[in-house]
């Protein structure tokens, strides 16, 4: 399984995109959005559960970010009142469990999408 990410952009602060994530194969458990800006390390985002009734974000996104899952391969990270430190290049894996924060508990990475946000 590879999961694979889509819908990066340039937009100015303020603005909004929505990312898209699409596994190969089979469903996740649970899909979770990562993302690291030039210099910085991986940092968690958000993630979702299987059915999509379990949903949780980092501190710096909650209230502008939000996790959706319209079926059990695809996932969306709908992102608004973005701010230039949200430019990153921001990816999609899978994890077994719930709970999971740590890049090391997720796998099936794969090529992640820049979002580029002007001031």
């Amino acid at each position: 399984v590879q999961l694979q990410a889509f819908g990066g952009g340039l937009v100015q602060a303020g603005g909004s995109l929505r990312l898209s994530c699409v596994a190969s194969t089979v469903a996740p458990l649970v899909m979770g959005w990562f993302r690291q800006a030039p210099g910085k390390a991986r940092e968690f985002v958000a993630a979702i559960n299987w059915g999509g009734s379990s949903r949780m974000y980092a501190e710096s996104v909650k209230g502008r970010f939000t996790i959706s899952r319209d079926n059990v391969k695809k996932a969306f990270l709908q992102m608004n009142s973005l701010k230039p430190e949200d430019t990153a290049v921001y990816y999609c894996a899978e994890a077994l469990n719930w709970g999971e924060v740590d890049g090391q508990s997720y796998r099936s990475w794969g090529q992640g999408t820049l979002v580029t946000v002007s001031s």
